[in-house]
């Protein structure tokens, strides 16, 4: 038999504040690659390339933002393309199997995240999804929250609108949601470059088994994660982040089957003395460690770790890397869990991701900007395009205002999902699923208000803005003053 691959030896580093879950983080040195040997360049010859398509829109990706985009542009009268690199759509909250929905309810239990949230959730079957009534949003009563605090729908004492999904059955109904709305999908395609005349985005030139392509577009939507777009088009943004933050570390997700969680769930509550000796043996033997996350079943285990810090997603040797030790970290978890943990005896491994748990890279540096100082304040933005829930019961909701998706110079291009324009501590949640929802959403309304009406998505009419988004469910604060006009956006 051949020896079983060295795993990494990784350290657990420190957390820092204002987290929903905790969670263990490591860093390490040693690699399984060989360092890369090479050396010059090459020149590639120019061309002419095939125009694939033209449209209104144009969403490059279709993670949860580029969904809700795409979604929201169509809606509002747009022709739309969704250019994405797998199969399917969803990104991250399919892909990525990051089937915890994070919270889409306030501390009283209010619904702020909504609109495309609430489009895709009501269209889930009950079989494919799993958390608390919404007549239990919002309670504290002690025995709810400590139920559904096992089960990611209970924060601070607080039962939170905070789903788990199938996300298979997510797959099939974010592709159907587009469709129906008149979506063109060009799934297997990579957007390698934008395509920039003038200062402004004109659409995207890419690859696919078709060979090299362009698609042209009046606005483009950057939903890549990862600001691909603007970054090569040259707009600014950021990079920083907060030392040690679980916010910024890679891990690819997986899922054991044959379990039984509730058996599992049982021993993590009653036999606390049992789970603390677990848990240190876990860390004795393998080095890392990862406890499991409830799903939408009670025979599948999610695990969103171990989460790996000190590696970058723009390297791709780097992500390389995360994959080999992720999925050696999942056969050592299985192996592990069957031998020591109560109800899994029968486990075995039923799915890594296909896509990369990253969780930053670049952040838009746009007209608008959400700050730490922004939390206890409470005062909606003048150009509000959403409402995020606050991190504690101790301070309020979040305005998320539309600068944030604008970049400062660049133009033909607005931005959503986990690159808007926000500081590394307000990235922490901005980068959640149901944020990204919030963000595509925005952009892709705003997208089919500038192609529309022929102008710079810097130009749109902020109240006409809003008003296209009450429209289709989502909830923004009262007007407090009246609506920045473009040249007034500021952050607060």
């Amino acid at each position: 038999m051949p020896d079983k691959p060295e795993m990494p030896k990784l350290q657990q580093v420190r957390q820092s504040e204002d987290r929903f879950l905790g969670s263990d983080l490591f860093e390490g040195n040693e690699r399984a690659l060989p360092p890369r040997n090479g050396t010059g360049v090459y020149r590639e010859a120019a061309r002419e390339l095939p125009v694939y398509h033209q449209c209104d829109v144009l969403v490059v990706g279709g993670g949860p933002s580029g969904c809700a985009a795409a979604l929201a542009a169509a809606r509002a009268g747009a022709d739309v393309v969704v250019l994405e690199r797998y199969n399917h759509l969803g990104g991250l909250s399919t892909g990525g199997l990051v089937i915890w929905i994070d919270r889409m309810t306030d501390w009283t239990g209010r619904q702020v995240i909504r609109g495309f949230a609430e489009d895709v959730l009501d269209r889930m079957p009950r079989e494919g999804l799993a958390g608390p009534d919404p007549a239990d949003w919002g309670s504290r009563d002690p025995a709810k929250a400590a139920y559904w605090g096992q089960r990611t729908s209970a924060f601070h004492g607080t039962v939170c609108w905070a789903p788990t999904l199938d996300p298979e059955r997510l797959k099939v109904l974010s592709q159907e949601l587009l469709l129906e709305a008149g979506v063109r999908l060009v799934f297997h395609g990579w957007a390698a470059s934008p395509i920039v005349e003038d200062g402004a985005v004109r659409g995207a030139v890419f690859e696919s088994k078709s060979g090299r392509q362009a698609l042209m577009a009046k606005v483009v939507v950057d939903a890549t994660g990862d600001g691909d777009m603007f970054a090569r088009a040259g707009a600014a943004f950021d990079t920083d982040i907060e030392a040690g933050d679980v916010h910024h570390s890679m891990n690819t997700a997986f899922m054991l089957a044959g379990v039984d969680m509730e058996r599992w769930l049982k021993f993590r509550r009653e036999e606390t003395d049992g789970f603390a000796q677990f848990m240190q043996l876990g860390r004795d033997t393998l080095g890392f460690f990862q406890p499991p996350y409830v799903s939408w079943r009670s025979d599948i285990a999610l695990f969103l770790g171990p989460r790996q810090s000190g590696l970058s997603a723009l390297d791709v040797d780097d992500m390389t890397e995360v994959e080999i030790r992720s999925h050696r970290f999942m056969a050592g978890h299985c192996e592990f869990f069957r031998r020591h943990a109560p109800g899994f005896e029968a486990a075995f491994m039923m799915e890594s991701a296909s896509q990369l748990g990253v969780r930053h890279t670049r952040r838009l540096a746009g007209v608008g900007r959400i700050e730490r100082g922004q939390w206890e304040k409470g005062v909606p933005f003048a150009d509000e395009v959403g409402v995020s829930p606050s991190v504690s019961p101790k301070f309020p909701v979040i305005s998320v205002p539309y600068g944030a998706l604008v970049p400062r110079s660049l133009d033909g291009l607005l931005a959503c999902g986990r690159h808007i324009s926000c500081d590394a501590n307000s990235h922490g949640f901005m980068r959640e699923i149901p944020q990204c929802w919030l963000t595509g959403q925005a952009a892709g309304v705003a997208a089919a208000l500038a192609a529309d009406g022929g102008v710079q998505p810097r130009k749109v009419d902020v109240a006409a803005l809003q008003d296209g988004l009450r429209k289709q469910g989502v909830f923004l604060q009262e007007r407090s003053a009246a609506p920045a006009s473009p040249a007034q956006i500021r952050t607060a």
